[in-house]
């Protein structure tokens, strides 16, 4: 059954860890005030800046923290949640004791009488073909199994060796890449097409590619929208402009919200 409400607020990219206090602070902020007001909140992915395994929440007392969140929040409004790239290991377990609903990738939704196409966003980037070739390895349900059985601090090292060559990789397609707004690590026009067509829809919201914008977009006689939800960044040493927002669906629209400020 497609998910309907008269209002939803929908995020993605929050990328919580303890080393970024300001960005916690303000999902727990979030999740308290401006969350409980709509009717049902979307997380379409990388809520964690990595996740190795629901076993890790019960050693953690920040991953406590957010659970407690979330816990909270679902108790008031309905939450969903869409798996990203980096916490598609996300289980039962947390999402029990969290109160929230996965989503399948993509999922239809229908918000104040309009449906929307909402996925993560990673599977778009088909001019990425080695993450692409990686994401089906790794979603495989054997591999899985298999990485969960790792002791814990095997499955860390090996997340962090994963992001460290993934951060250099962007870094390094953003300078050489040729592709579209110059960054083979965007989604491409033909993916955003074909899924559309696929899902017989004309409006899109993503996130993943950390890009927050509004899109008209046209291939051939098809015609559609493109939400891109931002990431959320307070504790960027070097960006001058805090970023952190959500995107509000209700019978007045859609329209972003700047959650930079408390």
């Amino acid at each position: 059954m497609i998910p309907q409400y008269s209002s939803a607020l929908l995020i993605s990219d929050i990328h919580l860890t303890p080393s970024m206090p300001l960005t916690a602070q303000r999902f727990f902020d979030f999740c308290e005030k401006e969350a409980p007001k709509a009717e049902a909140v979307f997380i379409l992915g990388d809520l964690f800046e990595y996740w190795v395994g629901d076993d890790t929440s019960s050693s953690s007392p920040f991953q406590q923290e957010v659970l407690s969140a979330l816990a909270n929040l679902s108790a008031k409004t309905k939450t969903y949640y869409v798996h990203g790239n980096r916490d598609f290991l996300i289980g039962h377990s947390f999402l029990k004791k969290t109160g929230m609903t996965l989503l399948a990738d993509p999922s239809l939704i229908e918000i104040a009488g309009e449906k929307y196409l909402v996925c993560h966003g990673d599977s778009l980037c088909t001019a990425d073909i080695g993450y692409q070739i990686f994401r089906g390895i790794v979603r495989k349900p054997w591999i899985q199994k298999l990485f969960l059985s790792m002791p814990l601090n095997w499955r860390r090292s090996i997340a962090n060796r994963l992001r460290s060559n993934r951060h250099t990789q962007y870094q390094h397609s953003a300078s050489k890449s040729t592709a579209r707004n110059g960054m083979r690590t965007n989604v491409t026009l033909e993916a955003c097409a074909a899924i559309m067509k696929k899902w017989s829809m004309d409006k899109l919201i993503h996130g993943h590619t950390h890009l927050p914008a509004h899109h008209h977009e046209q291939l051939g006689q098809q015609t559609w929208q493109r939400w891109v939800l931002s990431d959320w960044d307070l504790d960027h040493p070097v960006r001058t402009v805090p970023r952190a927002s959500a995107l509000s669906i209700n019978n007045q629209g859609v329209r972003s919200i700047d959650l930079s400020k408390t």
